[in-house]
């Protein structure tokens, strides 16, 4: 047995881990590994990637992710389309600061737990050994759907502002939805193929995707706020701030608040990627810390910024009703022609889809990691294809294309209409903060001792944290699935189409666990040999195939080194 070998044998305790494995465990390890491999290994893996993200290449890509102005410009039709400005700035800075707590609350946990599976992993852990399983199934589902969901909504999005900038420079020509429907294929598929490749391709892809889409967002901030084409239609720099903060724009059948309160959604869906660097955790160094660290970052430099953009439109815009109903369907794209000239609007527009593309294709890469460790725990159908990962690559191609196909079926739902199509919006908001929540919840409310802090952790605020991230998704949940109309109104094209296209999978989801999951799904799926060690008469188990082989007794005050070499088979 090598030295490596013998270093490698710590109990779970002796890391800051709260794991699937008990305290006495002891995973074993073979040749050269590091910190980041016995965390990854207390917590019942071993790595199956390089570690080539750090903090901030792990920052970028989950920055990417959010891609704060292609999100604002393509979620622009419900932040400002349901109560006007106050529903831009009101609402960003009351939903970013229950957001934030969200993101803390999700940290500490990434810190305990920084393994792909997440959140998933972290419910099944966190809850009584009776609903752990049932806990991780729905995390893991709700997750899935807002993750699959997330690429081809971005893609829809920049395909339609390709569209409707070929729209300008052509009066005639007006896009079509089979165009529509294409070009996200399209997109899709390129994304899918640069996901697919060695993992410090896509690191340096999403680092320069991300620095370009921080580039663009302040170039185009600028020149929003230095247009002076508002003076030549006769009005002043800026709208007043009286009308900007309080001049509500009726957009739903709803009081004033409620329209403020849905209206969260387009911060919701933009903020909903900051949970990549937890997904990426198994392939960044210095995990426990760097992973938790980016997710806040994302979340704090994020919400700050986005909201600074979202000022920006509200007190620049000349036409609300115009920009909404413009015939290219792109209200950013029209909000833009309205305060710069043509040349200049055309170019930010360019700046805004290339900065798309970035977020599009980081996306697809944080939604497959999460197909690749739910299928390494056998949640999803046909789970041994989609965990495979490629050996030339190193990563998980499998899951990629499978989230492609996924989400270009998905797609098909822009020709069920525009209330449908926007259900892809709500399915990410609502499906991402359930999975987010309920892993927080447990924490807070059930857990009590059990729960091991890891090295970036809240202290005495944890559980106040708690109880706010918990409280904003349970109040924000059936928010997000009401129609803008109501009564004689409402019909079958102005109905929230997201009670069917979430609820729908997450019932089927519920009543195949009961039905059939139950009987073998038992959470996460532990791939490494490990050891049990009995404190008082300190004999050792390994075990290794499901099997469970007795290898000897040592004193306890010894280092416990395995007498039998061929014992130390894998899971």
């Amino acid at each position: 047995m090598s030295a490596d070998d013998k270093d490698s044998l710590k109990r779970v305790d002796e890391e800051p881990v709260t794991s699937v494995l008990a305290a006495n465990e002891i995973p074993v390890l073979k040749g050269d590994h590091d910190a980041d491999d016995d965390v990854l290994a207390a917590l019942g893996y071993k790595s199956e990637f390089k570690r080539e993200f750090s903090l901030w290449s792990t920052f970028c890509v989950s920055f990417a992710v959010l891609g704060l102005l292609p999100s604002v410009a393509s979620t622009l039709y419900y932040g400002l389309g349901y109560a006007g400005t106050p529903g831009m700035v009101w609402g960003w800075l009351i939903a970013m600061a229950f957001i934030q707590c969200i993101a803390m609350g999700m940290a500490e946990l990434c810190s305990a737990m920084p393994t792909s599976g997440g959140l998933y992993y972290a419910s099944a852990v966190l809850a009584p050994p009776k609903y752990g399983p049932f806990a991780a199934w729905c995390t893991g589902w709700s997750n899935w759907l807002g993750q699959v969901t997330a690429a081809p909504s971005v893609n829809y999005s920049l395909a339609a502002m390709i569209l409707a900038a070929a729209s300008i420079t052509h009066e005639d020509y007006s896009p079509q939805n089979y165009q529509v429907f294409l070009l996200t294929v399209f997109l899709m598929i390129v994304h899918a193929i640069i996901s697919s490749a060695p993992t410090r391709f896509v690191a340096q892809f999403n680092s320069i995707g991300s620095t370009f889409n921080m580039m663009a967002l302040v170039v185009v901030f600028v020149v929003i706020l230095a247009a002076d084409n508002r003076s030549s239609q006769g009005l002043s720099r800026f709208n007043d701030s009286s009308a900007v903060w309080g001049e509500f724009y009726p957009g739903t059948d709803f009081p004033k608040g409620v329209s403020i309160l849905m209206s969260f959604i387009a911060v919701i869906w933009t903020m909903s990627g900051y949970d990549s660097p937890f997904h990426l955790s198994e392939e960044c160094s210095n995990a426990n810390i760097a992973s938790p660290r980016a997710i806040v970052m994302t979340s704090g430099i994020g919400g700050a910024i986005g909201w600074a953009l979202n000022m920006a439109i509200a007190y620049t815009i000349v036409d609300i009703d115009a920009a909404l109903n413009d015939q290219s369907g792109q209200p950013f794209a029209a909000y833009l022609l309205q305060v710069l000239g043509e040349k200049t609007a055309l170019a930010c527009l360019s700046l805004t889809i290339v900065a798309g593309f970035s977020m599009g294709q980081g996306c697809m890469v944080a939604a497959s990691r999460v197909t690749f460790s739910y299928s390494r725990d056998g949640c999803l159908p046909f789970s041994r294809y989609w965990a495979s990962v490629n050996q030339t690559t190193k990563t998980p191609v499998n899951a990629v294309w499978l989230n492609c196909f996924v989400g270009c079926v998905s797609v098909l739902l822009l020709f069920a209409g525009d209330a449908a199509i926007g259900a892809i919006f709500s399915i990410g908001a609502i499906g991402a903060f359930v999975a987010f929540t309920i892993p927080i919840a447990i924490r807070t409310f059930f857990v009590g001792s059990r729960f091991r802090p890891g090295p970036w952790n809240l202290g005495k605020f944890s559980y106040v944290i708690g109880v706010l991230s918990t409280t904003f998704t349970l109040f924000m949940i059936p928010i997000l699935c009401l129609p803008s109309v109501t009564g004689a109104n409402l019909d079958a094209q102005g109905m929230n189409w997201t009670i069917l296209c979430w609820g729908a999978p997450m019932l089927l989801a519920v009543v195949w666990f009961w039905v059939d999951a139950h009987k073998w799904f038992k959470g996460p799926k532990i791939n490494i040999s490990h050891m049990v060690h009995d404190q008082q008469v300190a004999p050792f188990v390994i075990q290794g195939e499901g099997e469970v082989s007795e290898v000897g007794e040592l004193d306890s005050n010894q280092p416990i080194i395995p007498t039998k070499q061929d014992s130390l088979s894998k899971v």
